[in-house]
């Protein structure tokens, strides 16, 4: 199980299958937050880009073809308001993780490959 790339590994909560990036939700929930107590955004609007997350592992998720297409969608539409950032909520991918995980090992042993012959 390997964290996100862009974060430490303490700084992310695993609920069940949901990975949370702790300091970047506060950051973008707190800063949906304050720019609708300051006036900037109007509420629906800030609900809708509070859900972008969750609207995003909907397509990710094993839900039938509807939910997916519909997520999809709404992925579209996130996409003017920031929606091709890093997640701060998403779905662990068990598959993926273990994926690069044998990707990693390959690496260190070609690498190690590599070291033992140029030793020779």
């Amino acid at each position: 199980m390997s964290a996100p790339h862009s974060t430490q590994q303490g700084l992310v909560v695993q609920v069940g299958r949901l990975q949370i990036d702790v300091p970047r939700s506060l950051g973008y929930f707190g800063g949906i937050g304050a720019a609708v107590a300051f006036g900037m955004l109007e509420p629906p609007l800030a609900v809708f880009i509070a859900a972008i997350p969750v609207l995003k592992m909907l397509g990710k998720a094993d839900l039938p073809q509807p939910f997916r297409f519909a997520a999809e969608v709404i992925d579209g539409a996130a996409k003017p308001v920031g929606g091709e950032a890093q997640g701060t909520v998403r779905l662990r991918d068990p598959e993926a993780e273990a994926a690069a995980d044998v990707a990693t090992a390959e690496s260190a042993r070609r690498g190690e490959a590599i070291k033992a012959s140029s030793r020779r």
